[in-house]
């Protein structure tokens, strides 16, 4: 039977399903109502982080599903960009290759080292808003009016640079952590 506190996790799964009609909108030219569904997604994002921290309703689950939900949907929205060619594949693979490092490294980490308690370095987070301050200018200038070539170059390059480094410091950061408990 759900429960109140049942209503973050219900936000996140929910933000999982709206994935497929972002996709879908942008992959056939709906700019605008893709833009909007972002929009609802991201706000479904704070919300359901509010509920939980206000009502203390953090869970196991809700810890695991929100990183996840947000991931999905950031990941599908830069393969479909790059698909329509509004984002080049170099910025899209290394996206990408960051999301799966980090998901690899965290359940290894977890099954071979120690429960793991994945909390987003400030770096991290600094690296999800631009990424998804890009994808947000990218389907702005598709659907909306046309973006300066050098703000969007400008924009890709940033995401570039804290994509690398929220990357490495996380294999850093595990790293240490792995060699400490294993040494111990």
């Amino acid at each position: 039977m759900l429960q109140p506190k049942d209503i973050p996790n219900i936000i996140s799964i929910a933000r999982v399903v709206l994935v497929f009609p972002v996709i879908w909108l942008l992959l056939n030219h709906h700019y605008q109502s893709a833009m909007l569904l972002f929009f609802v997604a991201g706000i479904s994002d704070a919300l359901d982080g509010f509920l939980a921290r206000q009502f203390r309703w953090q869970s196991r689950l809700g810890g695991i599903l929100d990183p996840l939900a947000d991931k999905f949907l950031l990941v599908s929205s830069y393969l479909c960009l790059g698909w329509l060619h509004a984002l080049p594949w170099w910025l899209v693979g290394l996206v990408v290759l960051r999301d799966v490092i980090i998901v690899m490294g965290a359940v290894a980490y977890n099954f071979r080292v120690e429960k793991l308690d994945a909390q987003p370095s400030l770096v991290s987070k600094l690296n999800t808003g631009l990424q998804i301050l890009l994808v947000l200018m990218v389907v702005y200038d598709l659907g909306f009016s046309a973006l300066s070539e050098s703000l969007l170059q400008g924009m890709m390059w940033t995401v570039a640079f804290t994509t690398l480094w929220s990357g490495l410091g996380y294999v850093v950061s595990w790293g240490r952590k792995a060699g400490k408990q294993i040494r111990h």
